[in-house]
């Protein structure tokens, strides 16, 4: 077994220790996530808290971990008789991305049970990561109907498996720890509030810090042993130091003021839901035990609000998680009691500008805040509101050419896009797909493992054979050649790939900043419905992909925000870039199913040809059967209706910006066909 690199030994990520730490105190608090770009030292730490968690008396045989003191009487393997517990260190269980859904909660023997009526169960990650840590690396990247289970199972308490009125249930009580990072997509918010904490890391800037964390990277990966050695007493220190809080913890004393203040925090900044209050709450204890005493103070409630608000604050994806601490300390400072001032007390009171830090730590770095800093006119420079002549934002600018970048207007709820046809890629909830999970429509010979039993299907396979196997009891004699799997039919999530026109004759500013609240809402469903998304923009004389295909939904948002327009339009550029950037995407994921989205009015100018080439360009994307829509942005009383044959072209449908809002017209599903093509 290989040795952990130790807690201790860790340099900096202060926050990152902390929120493990409180975690480790305080299961209870419930978990943390680690968000932060890669190489930020995230799975090392988690893995490393491993050595110092407390270790944990279990029956022994049980593969459930139950504890001696108070088993679980639903134990799969009890009811236990009572003996002297075993201990042995808290486990740390990994889930892997790709994980199946019998691997997370169990497998139950199908065969066996109908055949035999026995329960015949394997345990799953679930059951491993019993009183113990359950670490999912990538959670943002989990498949969804795993991600279902683990709320199911984090909310209970319990691990439910159910195989067509065969049911077993197991105690699945862990601390949830996640790592991800933002950049590859964002987590449903039903996940992330089921995480108590969440700490931001980013690797540091300061140079002797950096050289410290390589120094001892190269000393651990030359002598792992040795190096663990070295910090052994540094580990020891720490391991008592969390035993110590964990027995002070039930003597700490959260008082009525505290309650009030942590009450008056979750309210000031608006989170859903009270388990916002409840997790500070616990976590506010927890820094108290850490710190060795037994009353909650309004530090800890600032320290744990840091923790415990920036993710459940966010109201869609594009919103960057943080906390105004200004507006956390005028909140803490009104709820708090009116004279708790020490008149030998040495420290000054706080400044307008928020004074101390309150401890310091324990999240993000303060949002900018518009109340506190007015508009002005930088030096040398002009305000906004005053363009100087020929300046990309000045009166009378030309459409053609380039322009600043506009503010996209109010996203709103868009019509569903789907792809048309039954595909079989990753889940979701875009277009009609072959999955693991949803409404049954059929039943075949399984291929591997049965996962989904037909029960139907089965009892009529057996049925005909039961003399021939000389039945004699009301039992059925089934075979394995008898089962049968359920086919099912749910969502999948597609590629939405966006080719947006930001040329000249888009320039017109409150033209474009409706475009772009078209596309930002677009990209709030994508979101949602858990595609990946693309963007390629075209504009003067060539296109260029501005993202490539990613789960970022809203890496593609910051990069529409800063969309410059002007210039040539050159479609057939975009189209074709579109048809390489699908090429490519093919060969890497080829059950993902493709959506092109082109956002124009569809005009073509700048080269010979222009608009015979974007025809050709456009009959490209037909033949090869890529679903496509586009969105219409001509505007005026005189409509030339080029995207209309734009969209012939590529074999879709077309939709102006007003029918793509979901609630213009009656009906809010429409598919992606081709004109006259049965659905």
């Amino acid at each position: 077994m290989s040795t952990p690199y130790p807690f201790t030994a860790i340099v900096g990520q202060d926050d990152l220790r902390l929120g493990l730490l409180l975690n480790a105190v305080s299961p209870a608090v419930g978990g943390v996530l680690v968000r932060g770009e890669k190489g930020t030292a995230k799975s090392t730490a988690v893995r490393a808290l491993a050595a110092l968690m407390p270790e944990v008396s279990v029956v022994p045989g049980c593969r459930f971990s139950c504890d001696p003191v108070s088993p679980d009487p639903a134990c799969p393997d009890g009811p236990h008789a009572e003996a002297a517990g075993v201990s042995r260190p808290a486990r740390t269980v990994e889930l892997p991305v790709g994980a199946s859904e019998d691997r997370l909660v169990g497998a139950l023997d199908i065969e066996r049970a109908l055949s035999e009526g026995v329960k015949a169960f394997e345990p799953g990650l679930l059951a491993d990561a019993h009183r113990g840590i359950l670490y999912v690396d990538e959670v943002n990247l989990l498949h969804d109907h795993l991600v279902d289970l683990l709320l199911d199972a984090a909310a209970m308490g319990a691990s439910y498996v159910e195989r067509e009125g065969v049911s077993v249930r197991h105690a699945a009580r862990f601390l949830l720890v996640g790592t991800m990072n933002p950049e590859e997509g964002e987590l449903r918010p039903q996940l992330l509030d089921r995480f108590g904490l969440t700490v931001e890391v980013a690797a540091s800037r300061d140079t002797d810090e950096r050289v410290e964390v390589v120094r001892r990277r190269l000393a651990y990966d030359d002598d792992p042993e040795g190096f663990a050695a070295r910090w052994a007493e540094e580990e020891t220190a720490l391991r008592e130091r969390i035993a110590a809080a964990r027995a002070l913890l039930p003597r700490v004393v959260l008082g009525d003021g505290v309650l009030r203040q942590i009450a008056a925090t979750c309210a000031a900044f608006e989170v859903d839901g009270m388990r916002a209050d409840i997790v500070m709450a616990r976590t506010a204890t927890a820094l108290a035990a850490w710190a060795g005493r037994e009353e909650v103070t309004a530090d800890d409630v600032r320290q744990a609000a840091l923790l415990a608000l920036p993710h459940r604050r966010r109201r869609n994806p594009f919103d960057a998680p943080g906390l105004d601490e200004d507006k956390l300390d005028q909140t803490l400072d009104e709820a708090g009691p009116q004279q708790d001032s020490d008149p030998g007390d040495d420290d000054p009171d706080p400044g307008p500008d928020g004074g101390g830090d309150g401890g310091g730590g324990g999240g993000v770095p303060p949002q900018a805040d518009g109340d506190r800093t007015p508009p002005q006119a930088s030096e040398g420079g002009d305000t906004p509101s005053q363009a100087p002549e020929g300046s990309p934002d000045a009166p009378g600018r030309s459409a053609g050419a380039e322009q600043q970048p506009v503010a996209a207007a109010e996203p709103f709820r868009t019509k569903m896009l789907s792809v048309p046809g039954l595909g079989e890629g990753a889940a979701g909830r875009r277009s009609r797909a072959r999955t693991a999970h949803g409404r049954t429509t059929g039943a075949a010979r399984p291929q591997g493992a049965l996962t989904k039993l037909h029960l139907a299907a089965t009892v009529q396979a057996a049925a005909p054979h039961q003399r021939a196997r000389g039945r004699s009891g009301r039992g059925l004699v089934v075979r394995r050649d008898d089962l049968r799997q359920a086919t099912r039919e749910g969502r999948e999530g597609n590629l939405v790939l966006f080719v947006v026109d930001a040329s000249g004759s888009m320039a017109a500013r409150q033209r474009m900043s409706a475009v772009k609240g078209a596309v930002l809402s677009l990209l709030l469903d994508a979101y949602q419905r858990r595609d990946k998304v693309g963007l390629v923009t075209f504009r003067g004389k060539d296109a260029e992909v501005a993202l490539p295909p990613t789960s970022s939904v809203d890496a593609a948002a910051a990069r529409l925000e800063s969309l410059p327009t002007g210039g040539r339009t050159p479609l057939s550029a975009g189209l074709l870039k579109a048809h390489d950037v699908l090429r490519v995407e093919r060969l890497r994921d080829p059950s993902r199913r493709p959506l092109l989205v082109v956002v124009t009015d569809g005009r073509a100018t700048g080269g010979p040809e222009p608009v015979a080439l974007a025809g050709r360009a456009a009959r490209l994307h037909q033949a090869e059967g890529t679903a496509s829509v586009v969105v219409d942005c001509e505007s005026g009383y005189v409509r030339l209706g080029l995207a209309g044959e734009l969209a012939r072209e590529l074999g879709g449908t077309a939709v102006t910006l007003d029918e793509l809002r979901a609630d213009s017209i009656a009906g809010l599903v429409k598919d992606v066909t081709a004109a006259g093509r049965a659905a």
